[in-house]
């Protein structure tokens, strides 16, 4: 079938094919918005960086509004389609049970397979050349949080749920547990409108924050948040928040967790995101004896592989320092106390002054 001349284009049934496209592909909805936000909301993501709640994420900074301004992202888009793609691996163990052991780490759920970027901007770029061949010529763009793009507010704004206190996007069919993806165009597509919040008085995203890092209704002061000390800061956790980090390793889902529209959340039948390498509910002192290698071949193709071997171990000793003492954490943590990394051997030392201060437990020597 040859494209149709621009002129002959039919925007409304191009809207709803990009849509049925995006399903046979995948994604578990897909809406169309507007190449751009309203002013308010770039007043408030200028206000959040004033108030330095992105911490030292400097790019934040940096971006400034381009954030909020799509089309000078992509010069000429008038459209975005945003798309979820649900990445809950139903054969993972109960994040509950893993956060209830303190012997086991914690990592984010999202990260328990492959890296979504690539596996989300695959499968755009397929929903890109579908487009193209039914419309022709077309500028346009892929995004999977790879650009200074605010995802979020575009997806709300288009209807693809709403943005929930914790500032996620929430769907009431889906819940919060899956990814989000953009493609820019600048063809004039139909805009959907966006659908009403349901969070009501709930406030339990707010309160079971392990270290209050919602600080109020949709806004995350991140030098709080458990997520970028684990995987954004590169220097120490402060010690404020190290007993409250508990076992988690790796981000942090408890926002997500006790969120009630997550009852309804979709597993993802996608095999890029199933769990590799047991990594759903491992053992903090296995993963503390990765040496560099280990970890680059373990996390071979994940999001975790970014943070590298040095946070890696940083982050473990300190669930190793709020883990039930034994001797064999002790000698764990012993093992590394001459390691390189000044960074890792200060966090070790903060580790064993907490295991010191614990009664012994032999029960699994």
């Amino acid at each position: 079938m040859l494209p149709e001349p621009a002129q002959n284009r039919d925007y409304p049934e191009l809207a709803r094919q990009i849509k049925a496209w995006a399903r046979d592909l995948g994604f578990s909805g897909a809406t169309i918005g507007r190449a751009e936000l309203p002013a308010e909301v770039g007043q408030r993501l200028l206000d959040w960086l004033a108030a330095g709640h992105h911490g030292e994420m400097d790019y934040m900074a940096r971006h400034g509004l381009l954030r909020a301004r799509p089309a000078e992202l992509v010069p000429g888009a008038l459209s975005v389609v945003s798309v979820r793609l649900p990445y809950r691996d139903p054969a993972a163990r109960d994040m509950h049970a893993v956060l209830a052991d303190g012997d086991k780490a914690a990592i984010a759920r999202y990260a328990l397979g492959r890296d979504y970027h690539k596996t989300v901007r695959n499968r755009l770029q397929k929903l890109a050349d579908r487009l193209h061949a039914a419309a022709g010529p077309l500028g346009y763009r892929v995004f999977s949080d790879s650009a200074p793009l605010m995802e979020v507010a575009l997806a709300a704004q288009s209807g693809l749920g709403w943005r929930g206190k914790h500032t996620l996007l929430i769907h009431r069919d889906e819940g919060s547990f899956f990814f989000l993806g953009e493609l820019l165009t600048d063809l004039p597509l139909p805009a959907d409108a966006p659908v009403d919040a349901h969070c009501g008085r709930c406030t339990r995203c707010l309160d079971v924050c392990p270290t209050q890092a919602i600080v109020a209704p949709y806004q995350v002061d991140a030098r709080r948040c458990i997520s970028y000390h684990t995987i954004e800061l590169r220097g120490p956790i402060p010690q404020e928040f190290r007993r409250a980090v508990g076992n988690r390793i790796y981000g942090c889902d408890d926002c997500q967790l006790v969120c009630p529209w997550n009852r309804f959340a979709q597993p993802s039948g996608e095999p890029d995101f199933r769990v590799r390498h047991g990594l759903d509910a491992p053992r903090l002192i296995e993963l503390f004896g990765w040496d560099e290698a280990k970890f680059l071949r373990r996390t071979e193709g994940s999001a975790i592989r970014r943070i590298g071997h040095e946070r890696w171990l940083r982050n473990i000793a300190v669930a190793l320092g709020n883990a039930p003492r034994s001797v064999a954490v002790v000698v764990a943590l012993q093992g590394r106390m001459a390691h390189p990394s000044a960074l890792v051997r200060e966090h070790v030392a903060w580790a064993l002054t907490e295991q010191a201060s614990k009664p012994v437990d032999t029960s699994g020597l």
